[in-house]
């Protein structure tokens, strides 16, 4: 751990290219981190397939999210940026923290029932999904963890397995705090649920003022205001609040006013947003362009970024197969 600095460790799935949902809510805090922590940061890909997938695909969406994420800001001298797979001692202290883990509090974890409610046939890993997380912090020693409201009950199991686990070999693992400010909850276009492209309401992040224009326009408003001359309630219109992410204050202030007043049309309210957006994004979307045309800098960074990973979580699983009494053969 660097001298002086508390252990940072997020992940993020592969899902494809990035949205606003994950820029806002997650990609410029890690950014944001890296002046004051030690920052590992995991494109956690055996995560992404314990739900249904297509293989052919994994790779290009893996590229891209990488992408996304250097664009964004991330600098890779500043942080450890790697993909899970790429360092298997994941996938091995998992199976390490499942002899400490109680079945009942796996069954009970709110993110099991949801994703176990989509699919016909609920497969172990959904089950275990919350003991790799727990392997993916562990694993690093990581002490804080910058979470949203969706992942607070999986980053008290992992304080649990490591109590459990320490109780049982010996104090070692940290119990990991979560980072208050840390994965904002962002609406997607329907206004009511959380942004995901499983819910097809994302906004995408490297998308061109003409796209990011047709998706905006179709978002819901302020539902009471059904004409253009009705009177709005800024207050409750979530294309208003992503006004806050990408508008000045003084702007935002006019808009409100004028919403208040009907002074000004959803329609109007949307292509102002669309506008700044377009202009605030700009220089990541040059940034990605430039990776894209140059794939094997970023094979790079995540080669590098996989290696510096693996020198860490090979000691601590040395030392974890010690207190189990085990022998770990080095690869």
């Amino acid at each position: 751990m660097t001298q002086g600095k508390s252990r940072v460790f997020s992940g993020i799935q592969p899902s494809g290219e990035l949205h606003i949902g994950n820029y806002l809510g997650a990609i410029k805090n890690w950014v944001a981190l890296t002046e004051t922590y030690e920052c590992i940061y995991c494109i956690v890909d055996l995560h992404a397939v314990t739900i249904p997938y297509q293989p052919s695909e994994l790779q290009g969406r893996i590229q891209d999210l990488a992408i996304g994420v250097l664009a964004s800001g991330l600098d890779p001298e500043r942080c450890t940026l790697f993909v899970q797979s790429a360092v298997p001692e994941h996938a091995e202290l998992q199976w390490l923290l499942n002899t400490v883990t109680p079945l009942g509090e796996l069954s009970r974890m709110t993110q099991f029932k949801d994703k176990s409610g989509r699919v016909d046939t609920i497969n172990a890993g959904l089950l275990n999904y919350p003991v790799l997380q727990a392997a993916d912090i562990l694993l690093y020693l990581a002490d804080r963890v910058p979470v949203g409201e969706d992942q607070a009950q999986h980053l008290e199991l992992t304080r649990e397995i490591a109590r459990r686990w320490n109780g049982r070999f010996g104090e070692y693992f940290p119990e990991p705090q979560a980072l208050i400010g840390g994965g904002k909850r962002i609406l997607g276009l329907d206004g009511a649920s959380k942004m995901s492209k499983s819910q097809n309401n994302v906004i995408p992040l490297l998308a061109d003022e003409g796209e990011l224009w047709s998706v905006i326009r179709t978002a819901v408003t302020d539902p009471a205001r059904v004409r253009r001359d009705d009177p709005g309630n800024p207050d409750v219109c979530n294309v208003f609040s992503l006004h806050g992410f990408f508008t000045s204050e003084e702007e935002r202030t006019e808009i409100a006013g004028l919403c208040r007043t009907a002074g000004i049309g959803c329609v109007d309210c949307k292509k102002r947003l669309t506008a700044n957006m377009a202009a605030q994004l700009a220089p990541i979307q040059e940034r990605a362009a430039e990776l894209r045309a140059h794939p094997e800098r970023v094979r790079e960074i995540l080669h590098e970024g996989a290696r510096r990973a693996r020198a860490m979580a090979s000691v601590t699983l040395g030392e974890v197969y010690e207190r189990m009494g085990l022998e770990r053969q080095e690869s």
